[in-house]
């Protein structure tokens, strides 16, 4: 990260020159995981162990270094939503556990969905201070009063709907994107629709910087769903609703198949998937669930 401008430039400078080392960030040692490294050179440099004390820190090194502390070196402040920048991965193995224990072991098999869900970086799709409990079998908050679903629950939709490539799936609730990401790491294509505002543009960043270039995100009430890109293969709704709204069951495509939890916020719901087949729908009841209530707007 690269220091700021002004006072306190010239303050690092200063002790810098003291020290005997460079006097300009241009001078200084390449980075090392994530942190400036200063060599000891000069005064502060240990000589060699010959049993005699340490010389005594210069006089104008003391007092750059008081201050330094009366005053502070200001640095950039972090990225808001540095858990949304790809990087080294350090929680692969968290991962792999998470598909093996949490998913395989609890009957998932299709191996679209066990590929998927072993390969999207879920912890970059929680606020950073929750990242490292992205891998365990619960959902998190999001913000906004959203939640993303816990592993095991997002696997089973996705199952359900059979994503495979040319696949058309309309997903209701984006939240933080990463049942979005599942379906198109499955082979998918996918269109989500978010009513958050905040939420559809984080998703929307979240999503383009992490290469899903399979997903069209847009903000919208999806209690109406997408008609201008109708019909779709299967549908997935990923909040709960009172009932199975009519206008998702127009744009379902006839053998599609859409799964959506149905029920009261206030009471456990049962996840429900419909089949439309002969332009007719059936209905059979898959798991009892507690999801966030589909938001409609005020």
């Amino acid at each position: 990260m690269p220091l700021s401008k002004g006072p306190e430039l010239s303050l690092m400078a200063c002790i810098l020159k003291s020290a005997g080392g460079p006097t300009s960030p241009l001078e200084m040692p390449a980075p090392e995981s994530g942190f400036l490294r200063l060599e000891r050179k000069g005064p502060m440099a240990r000589p060699p162990a010959t049993g005699r004390p340490e010389a005594a820190l210069p006089p104008r090194l003391w007092s750059c270094i008081v201050l330094a502390l009366l005053t502070g070196l200001v640095l950039p402040p972090p990225c808001p939503d540095a858990a949304a920048t790809p990087g080294p991965d350090k929680f692969q193995r968290s991962r792999a556990r998470m598909a093996e224990r949490q998913i395989r072991d609890r009957g998932i098999t299709d191996p679209a969905t066990l590929r998927a869900m072993a390969e999207v970086p879920r912890h970059l799709f929680v606020p950073p201070k929750l990242a490292a409990r992205a891998y365990e079998d619960l959902p998190l908050p999001i913000g906004f009063g959203q939640t993303i679903s816990q592993p095991f629950i997002v696997a089973f939709m996705t199952e359900q709907v059979r994503p495979r490539p040319g696949v058309r799936i309309l997903e209701i609730g984006t939240g933080s994107g990463y049942q979005a990401a599942v379906l198109a790491a499955a082979g998918a294509e996918v269109f989500s629709l978010e009513i958050i505002p905040e939420l559809a543009q984080s998703a929307a960043s979240r999503l383009k910087n992490l290469g899903y270039t399979g997903i069209r995100l847009r903000e919208g009430d999806g209690y109406h769903g997408w008609a201008q890109e109708a019909p779709f293969d299967a549908i997935v709704v990923t909040a709960a609703a009172e009932f199975v709204p009519p206008p998702l069951l127009e744009q379902l495509a006839d053998g599609g198949r859409m799964v959506i939890p149905v029920g009261s916020p206030f009471f456990v719901q049962r996840l429900l998937l419909v089949e439309k087949e002969g332009g007719k729908t059936s209905t059979r009841v898959l798991l009892p669930v507690r999801f966030v209530p589909l938001r409609r707007p005020r």
